[in-house]
């Protein structure tokens, strides 16, 4: 079977999904085509470079709509005979992207790909697209549908969270991220967003709220206490299902779960001849890859069964991964994930995650696989394992070895 590895690994800042973000006037397809053309720059790609753009995001209307993969491509200086491919895995689009094209090396479809992902949250909301699996009384009804932040506050009643520790979770994660950009740890990855005429317009990710502590967050209300109680009763539909449970414990709030933001995220992933063709070193090899389906109404424990499956399908166990990067949807998956596996806070999302940075839905599953790589180089390590929890009760992992 062909190795599949990684060469490069970009991204853009991430700006406030407002419109007073600073990516707020950068169409989705703008900002993927400027992943794109930083991955052909620094790499010296041209002509017909790349088999296929593997493109993720999660809301697929206005312009994320269509094919934005090959969107993108006409948009950017890559060939015009490159194709695109757009494709949707919610939360974990990016990481699809990423997987697919890897799985398509390895089974000798193409010798190299650009994967990743893009949302702009602030010119296409979340749930804009009208998606059935909320809104279809015959889907939604049976499969006892509730928001994602009330199964986030499900899995933290579950699995004994309190406020104080997801509170604290959020905290570090802050800390950790406002350190790591302080260091220069995403300096390899993040380049500046110009405009047409070659101005900066944001070199940083915006989101960050630096001094961030437990008194501040513990002034936040409950994010989804009303919409589980008092509006549509989400909490009642949730404890049919789980009548053990008595009562939802609300402890999420807007300090302790992902951001809103707009950033797009690439990969460039090849095999040995397209290294050897273009002059590149790989910097990884995909090692596995994994998804999985579960519970759709608790939905956000995907990470842990993903893990599960990737790790007993390729013979490894919890302790051969020396750093992991669990998507911070919200507190309580991180909290769940390490757990499940006993794993230290040491060795997880150690240059924090989107609780701080902003969780862009379809670009993620493409950044903490960048930023895994990235932390494998600087701290010396070998074996990363990346994974998300998916809306409707999904997971993705996978697992990337430096070379």
């Amino acid at each position: 079977m062909t190795e599949a590895y990684i060469y490069d690994s970009v991204r853009t800042p991430r700006g406030k999904g407002r419109k007073d973000g600073s990516l707020h006037e950068v169409t989705s397809v703008r900002l993927s085509a400027n992943v794109l053309d930083e991955l052909a720059t620094r790499n010296g790609l041209d002509g017909h470079a790349v088999e296929d753009v593997i493109w993720g995001n999660a809301t697929q209307v206005m312009e994320q709509g269509g094919c934005l993969a090959r969107t993108a491509v006409m948009a950017s200086k890559l060939d015009e005979s490159i194709p695109g491919l757009s494709i949707n895995r919610f939360c974990a689009s990016g990481m699809e992207a990423v997987n697919l094209a890897a799985n398509q090396i390895r089974g000798g479809a193409g010798d190299g790909y650009i994967a990743g992902g893009v949302e702009c949250m602030s010119r296409v909301p979340m749930g804009s697209d009208g998606a059935a699996v909320a809104v279809d009384p015959s889907v939604a009804m049976n499969e006892y549908f509730v928001p994602q932040g009330i199964s986030a506050d499900i899995i933290a009643t579950e699995y004994g969270f309190s406020r104080d520790d997801v509170d604290a979770y959020a905290v570090e994660s802050q800390k950790r991220a406002a350190a790591a950009w302080k260091d220069g740890r995403f300096d390899k990855s993040v380049f500046t967003v110009r405009d047409i005429n070659g101005l900066p317009i944001l070199d940083h990710d915006e989101y960050i709220r630096e001094g961030t502590d437990m008194q501040s967050l513990g002034g936040l209300k409950a994010a989804f206490k009303d919409q589980g109680e008092v509006m549509p009763g989400f909490d009642q539909i949730a404890l049919m299902k789980y009548p053990h449970l008595e009562k939802i414990e609300h402890v999420h709030t807007a300090g302790n779960s992902s951001g809103i933001v707009d950033g797009a995220a690439g990969i460039l992933i090849g095999s040995k001849e397209f290294g050897e063709k273009w002059g590149l070193k790989p910097r990884a090899r995909i090692r596995a890859t994994a998804k999985i389906g579960n519970d759709p109404t608790i939905m956000l424990i995907g990470p842990v069964p993903a893990t599960n499956k990737i790790l007993t399908e390729n013979g490894m166990s919890i302790g051969d991964i020396d750093l992991f990067e669990v998507n911070e949807a919200f507190s309580s998956v991180v909290l769940r994930f390490m757990q499940a596996f006993d794993v230290d806070h040491d060795v997880v999302n150690v240059n924090g995650g989107a609780i701080a940075m902003g969780h862009p839905l379809g670009a993620s599953g493409a950044i903490i696989i960048g930023t895994l790589l990235d932390e494998l180089e600087r701290a010396d390590k070998e074996v990363g394992l990346a994974t998300l929890c998916v809306a409707s009760g999904m997971g993705a992992a996978t697992i990337i070895e430096r070379v």
